[in-house]
């Protein structure tokens, strides 16, 4: 019995548990808490965690050669999920705030500068174009397009980097707010905004198509994002076929959620995540990401003058791609200083924006390096 006994724990994974897979639970319940209890984004940091606690248990062979999570990362290997993603992000989003408020575009522009500043701290850190490129895109806060990008450019750095991208998602109200109240004043953040004009449904119509025909024929690469975000939209704006905007915005956009997410998390063990390239790619998003918040604001604060107070330069913030929590956080910082304030629809302009923006400049990596 005493040899069954020994035999039974020496072929379980507990006998393999080291300092570093320990570290990396320990890590994976830390992040389940701010899912479950402190309520951070809870639909994206739940199957995170929880990936990453399922490859850091030893032995149970799910990220080797046909274990079930190895399989369903194939969908990020070959750049499926992201396009799934977006085309149920079109399918959830209204244009309509950044159609009535088309400034908001420029704002989204602005915020997408953590991209290129990455890029560019990446390629002297010593880091290839490819890979430099492929760590830049973290800055616009969107992991589909962080996946989709790198999967393209530099397929070894996917796991590390679709980590990055999808903790600094989730991680948004987190990271925001500190860097919000860094670059503005209270009587900026009390600023009210005047309600945005109605928007037609002929406008609605033509904005996917209009956006889609533009975008491609400057920066085709951007097709696959592009065109399923677009796609997404324009099922929801004809009004005529609900069934599949249901389906889209529902069962496709929580089911590919749901696998994105175990399969980041379970790229997330010991041995990937614990040196110091890696360490670099999550250190180099953070700076993007805070980067991205910091020019959306200040070009908020610029617009802010020069429309002699009509703009609050918090939506600035919101010109990261990662909706709609980024506008959430600029809804919750505004009422704190004025529970009168109602400011989401505002952000929601620049926010959406970020979303094309973030493609369009993935895109355009893809152009020079791809």
């Amino acid at each position: 019995m005493l040899e069954i006994l020994k035999e039974f724990f020496a072929a379980s994974g507990i006998m393999a548990l080291d300092g570093k897979a320990l570290l990396m639970i320990g890590l994976s319940l830390f992040f389940l808490y701010l899912a479950i209890y402190k309520k951070y984004e809870p639909y994206l940091l739940i199957p995170i965690a929880f990936g990453m606690l399922l490859v850091n248990l030893p032995k149970n062979g799910l990220m080797e050669t046909g274990g079930l999570l190895k399989l369903l990362y194939m969908g990020i290997e070959y750049g499926i999920y992201p396009s799934l993603i977006f085309l149920g992000v079109g399918a959830a989003t209204d244009f309509g705030p950044l159609i009535a408020n088309p400034k908001s575009m420029l704002l989204g522009a602005a915020a997408q500068l953590g991209i290129f500043f990455a890029f560019l701290g990446a390629l002297l850190l010593g880091y290839t174009a490819l890979e430099a490129a492929s760590i830049g895109i973290i800055g616009g806060a969107d992991g589909p397009t962080a996946i989709y990008l790198t999967s393209q450019l530099a397929d070894h750095m996917l796991g590390p980097i679709a980590l990055a991208a999808y903790s600094y998602m989730a991680l948004v109200p987190v990271i925001q707010p500190p860097i919000i109240k860094l670059l503005t004043t209270k009587e900026e953040r009390q600023i009210k905004m005047k309600q945005l004009r109605p928007v037609s449904r002929l406008e609605k119509i033509l904005f996917p198509i209009v956006v889609t025909v533009v975008v491609i024929l400057l920066v085709p690469s951007a097709a696959p994002l592009i065109g399923m975000l677009m796609f997404g939209n324009l099922i929801k704006e004809v009004g005529i076929v609900p069934n599949l905007v249901e389906v889209a915005k529902n069962a496709i956009m929580y089911t590919v959620t749901i696998l994105i997410g175990l399969t980041v998390g379970a790229k997330a063990d010991a041995e990937t995540l614990l040196n110091p390239k890696t360490l670099g790619i999550i250190a180099l998003g953070l700076i993007a990401f805070s980067i991205g918040t910091a020019g959306g604001v200040l070009f908020g604060k610029l617009m802010c003058k020069v429309t002699k107070g009509q703009i609050n330069p918090m939506i600035g913030a919101a010109g990261v791609s990662a909706v709609p929590m980024a506008a959430r956080v600029v809804q919750k910082m505004g009422q704190e200083e004025d529970p009168s304030n109602f400011l989401l629809m505002h952000a929601m302009g620049p926010n959406v924006a970020g979303v094309i923006g973030s493609a369009i400049a993935a895109g355009v990596l893809l152009n020079f390096f791809g």
